[in-house]
């Protein structure tokens, strides 16, 4: 059986719109493939660092995030150039920015 799946579009506007309402800054950088592209989220702390996280799935199958620039924050040019990277690979790759100087925001959902 098949797992039901929002377009990658919807899930993306929806989560613009939860960091706007939690008092946070999120836009697309980049457009991706708007039915089935997967996202990287930036998360700029500016002075402390960026975390790029990625969305991957769990051992069972189940959604998750994984933080691709590695546990401790990294300089905005380090994030910037993991993205690239990654874009290269994955055309159809979404890359959302999230302006984050309190540390409060947390991708939904599990982080592995």
């Amino acid at each position: 059986m098949t797992e039901a799946r929002l377009s990658t579009r919807l899930w993306v506007m929806a989560m613009i719109r939860r960091c706007s309402v939690e008092g946070q800054v999120a836009m697309v950088v980049r457009k991706g493939d708007e039915d089935r592209g997967a996202v990287l989220l930036k998360v700029n702390r500016f002075d402390a660092g960026c975390t790029v996280w990625t969305q991957t799935r769990d051992l069972d199958g189940a959604p998750a995030w994984m933080c691709g620039t590695g546990k401790d924050p990294v300089a905005e040019a380090a994030a910037d150039a993991y993205v690239q990277r990654q874009v290269a690979r994955d055309p159809d790759l979404w890359v959302i920015e999230i302006e984050d100087r309190h540390a409060r925001y947390a991708p939904d959902g599990k982080l592995l």
